[in-house]
């Protein structure tokens, strides 16, 4: 008897949906309330954050220009689009659209995880159960800041990167000029036409995006003057260092600067100095990566895309809580193909995202005045994410950049032709 072959999921009436499908679905719904709940009952840093800042911007916007001799706006153009976008629900006030855009935003990227993964060779509903379980433990953050909309953005466009490589580059370099750090998921694309396509597309779409918004605003670049001064946060790699040092005797302090509490005293301009040669080794190690590695699979393009951001991460001056949404969502597309190499690293993630929500908001005041407790918690937090971020690093290298002895037995193997169907081609 001839099998019958499988039918398809059908998403039109819900008793044809898989019954973990439905679990996931009541828990999204459940833990979404409690994160609103959260944003709405106190009135936290993440409130005013969305009703005093963003709220003030998007008006300045709304005259023409971007804001003008204002050290906190540190954005790329692009980020004048999520400032504005609550306008467009003018029958809510601009708090209460910018919370409901970001929890269509958290819906959308939990419907296209699963979308992805059901039914699927080679996919998993891990990464779709990752994003649901690890998002809710930074409290109501995620919902008071447009990072969120940033790493929707960026997911997506990985995703789309593998079958359609234009339009996912192109969303790239849209998520690029919001807040730069998308522009480094296209970092493991397969060699060949594929990356010449996203890349072409992503710097095509920035530029576009950027010469519109220039065209449109007033003062689009002032905000490369307010990056320059930028100095130590007290929750980044550096600021863990000076946290430390304080309990010791030294004689910095911490002050508002630039839109967050960083550390002024001796060694931090030398330190914040490190910090950008540190991105800079980090980027020359990419690009070694790219130049040595032979081996891609269904996987690579997401397993690289996390290991760039996390390396972004640790060598940034300014480790801020929202910077945990991007990796929570780069590590949620990693599960979701089995192959990855990124399942430890998205596993240990969990605790460092926790660890982040015990530091802010709940110790974030005492961490301020220098109290023991909050450094200890900074420092776990912070030695869990640079574990991540060296062993993303390892096993991506492992994964993709053959062994010298490979190397060795391939080069002495006899030649023949070539049989593979590897559609990954050369540079």
């Amino acid at each position: 008897m001839a099998q019958v072959p499988a039918r398809p999921i059908r998403w039109s009436r819900p008793a044809t949906w898989p019954r973990e499908v439905l679990v996931l679905a009541v828990y999204w719904i459940a833990s979404r309330l409690l994160m609103i709940g959260l944003v709405r009952s106190a009135k936290t840093e993440s409130t005013s954050e969305v009703g005093e800042l963003y709220r003030g911007w998007s008006q300045v916007l709304r005259t023409g220009s971007f804001p003008v001799d204002d050290v906190t706006w540190q954005y790329p153009p692009g980020a004048a689009l999520p400032m504005l976008a609550p306008a467009a629900l003018p029958f809510l006030t601009y708090l209460q659209a910018f919370w409901l855009l970001m929890l269509l935003t958290d819906a959308l990227v939990q419907f296209v995880l699963v979308r992805v993964s059901l039914g699927r060779p080679g996919r998993s509903t891990s990464g779709a159960w990752l994003w649901a379980l690890a998002l809710p433990l930074l409290l109501g953050l995620p919902y008071g800041r447009y990072d969120l909309a940033v790493t929707g953005l960026a997911m997506v466009s990985l995703l789309l990167l593998p079958a359609r490589p234009r339009l996912g580059g192109a969303l790239a370099g849209v998520g690029a000029m919001v807040k730069v750090w998308p522009a480094l998921i296209v970092l493991g694309t397969p060699r060949g036409r594929t990356t010449r396509q996203a890349w072409t597309a992503m710097a095509a779409a920035a530029l576009a995006l950027l010469l519109v918004l220039a065209a449109l605003f007033d003062h689009a670049f002032d905000f490369l003057h307010a990056q320059r001064h930028r100095g130590v946060e007290i929750e980044s790699l550096g600021g863990t260092a000076f946290q430390l040092a304080r309990m010791f005797g030294w004689p910095g302090r911490v002050e508002q600067h630039y839109g967050s509490m960083e550390f002024l005293g001796p060694y931090v301009h030398r330190a914040s100095q490190l910090s950008l040669l540190l991105t800079v080794a980090a980027f020359g190690w990419l690009l070694l990566w790219r130049l040595r590695a032979r081996r891609w699979t269904a996987a690579t393009p997401y397993d690289a895309a996390l290991s760039a951001v996390l390396l972004f991460t640790l060598t940034s001056r300014v480790i801020s809580p929202q910077y945990l949404i991007w990796l929570i969502g780069l590590a949620a597309v990693c599960l979701s193909v089995r192959g990855t190499c990124q399942r430890p690293v998205a596993l240990l993630l969990i605790p460092v995202v926790a660890l982040t929500s015990v530091d802010f908001p709940l110790f974030f005041d005492a961490a301020v005045a220098g109290g023991w407790r909050p450094t200890v918690v900074i420092v776990a937090r912070n030695v869990l994410l640079l574990a991540a971020g060296l062993w993303s690093a390892g096993r991506l290298w492992r994964a993709t950049v053959p062994s010298r002895a490979r190397r060795r037995r391939t080069a002495a193997a006899p030649t023949g032709p070539r049989t593979d169907t590897d559609p990954v081609g050369t540079v």
